[in-house]
């Protein structure tokens, strides 16, 4: 081989190891989503708060509002939609979602505000979680995401967490904007579960990966759960 044929061979190498080096560094980076931008994330926040003592959309975070703090924390690429009731809109930090969304009708819970975020998506995977979950992370909601997309045939993804008899979580939960007309009719039926919603054969129900930690699925209820947050 002569000296000229050996230079190019080298560099050669070396440009496939840059080029797979790259790769592996934007994998590393790049969200688990293939197109997190496409993909709507829905807060729901709509809720009184009645044991807690105020509503939980005007809670605070380590010093921040809480919506702040859940924005900052997932710093989502795509749409963003804050879902809010009659009576309880704008709160703190509201105008930094892309959009609000009050529901129509109060008191209705958490599966008149799915519908909401649904109605009023723009993209066809809605990643829904609550105001009141702040441990919920946002490689979490990419999985979530992730496991739609590659599901055409399903309308939602619905958790349990992994154990023995764990209980159907509603929330953190991915929805596509199809499945509106089958929540407005359980609606108007008097059906208000979510975690009924898994009964559906066209909703897929998954047991979440071993390594989420029980944490996630903490909610802040009462001020005694807002304490254990931060311990």
């Amino acid at each position: 081989m002569s000296f000229v044929s050996f230079v190019s061979f080298v560099s050669s190498v070396f440009s496939v190891i840059e080029l797979a080096v790259a790769n592996e560094t934007r994998s590393m980076q790049d969200p688990p989503n293939d197109n997190p931008s496409r993909t709507t994330l829905a807060l729901l926040a709509g809720g009184a708060g009645t044991r807690m003592g105020l509503p939980k959309s005007r809670l605070t975070l380590a010093g921040l509002p809480i919506l702040q703090y859940l924005h900052t924390r997932f710093n989502w690429p795509g749409p963003t939609l804050l879902i809010t009731a009659p009576g309880f809109e704008k709160p703190p930090a509201s105008h930094l979602f892309t959009r609000e969304a009050p529901d129509p009708v109060a008191g209705l819970g958490p599966l008149r505000g799915i519908l909401t975020a649904l109605e009023s998506a723009e993209t066809d995977i809605v990643v829904i979680t609550t105001v009141d979950m702040p441990n919920v992370s946002p490689t979490q909601l990419y999985w979530l995401s992730n496991q739609l997309a590659s599901r055409p045939e399903s309308l939602a993804i619905m958790l349990r967490p992994a154990g023995v008899d764990s209980p159907i979580e509603p929330f953190p939960s991915a929805f596509r904007r199809s499945d509106a007309s089958l929540i407005a009719s359980r609606l108007s039926a008097g059906h208000r579960s979510v975690q009924q919603l898994a009964q559906n054969p066209a909703i897929t129900l998954l047991t979440a990966p071993s390594d989420w930690p029980a944490s996630t699925w903490l909610n802040l209820n009462t001020p005694e759960d807002l304490a254990t947050f931060f311990t």
